[in-house]
């Protein structure tokens, strides 16, 4: 039942247009897109103030003018090799929504590269790598300047699980 489920949201996401604005950045060398609709904003890195007993990719919360947010470390979450923080190195904050509502969260990248307006027919579907690969949170792969961006969908880079600890642990 839940995989019809997955199918049928996958297929709805299909029939949308995927095209317009997105902030595209870096992980490890590789570009990534999220729909700018979805980013609040860029800060550089800040102090962050570790929680116990989280997941290894949640690095803590943050102070952003008053308001406690989470922050997630997009290398760890994607099983990336650790790197040192740089002066490139920032905190998107997006807006997630869950099915308690919208979180603020933060999500550390390597660094922020442009906004670019992808058009409709340059995002290619994402490739099945077989069943046992859950690709959902992956909305499409962009075709550019003869490379590949990978579009994320950051409402589902985090499961509902994580997403409710995570507002749990604010």
């Amino acid at each position: 039942m839940e995989q019809l489920a997955r199918t049928l949201d996958k297929a709805k996401r299909t029939s949308a247009e995927k095209g317009g604005k997105y902030l595209t950045f870096t992980l490890a060398e590789e570009e990534y897109g999220i729909g700018i609709l979805k980013v609040k904003e860029i800060i550089g890195m800040m102090p962050i103030t570790l929680i116990p007993q989280t997941p290894h990719y949640v690095k803590g919360v943050i102070n952003l003018r008053g308001k406690v947010i989470p922050v997630v470390d997009l290398r760890s979450k994607f099983s990336m090799d650790a790197t040192d923080y740089t002066e490139r190195t920032c905190i998107i904050v997006v807006e997630i929504a869950s099915d308690s509502g919208s979180i603020m969260m933060g999500i550390v990248v390597d660094s922020v590269s442009e906004v670019m307006n992808i058009k409709n027919e340059d995002i290619e579907e994402t490739p099945t790598f077989g069943t046992k690969l859950n690709t959902d949170y992956i909305l499409g792969m962009a075709k550019m300047n003869g490379g590949v961006k990978i579009l994320l969908d950051i409402d589902r880079v985090l499961t509902a699980g994580e997403l409710d600890l995570l507002d749990k642990a604010v």
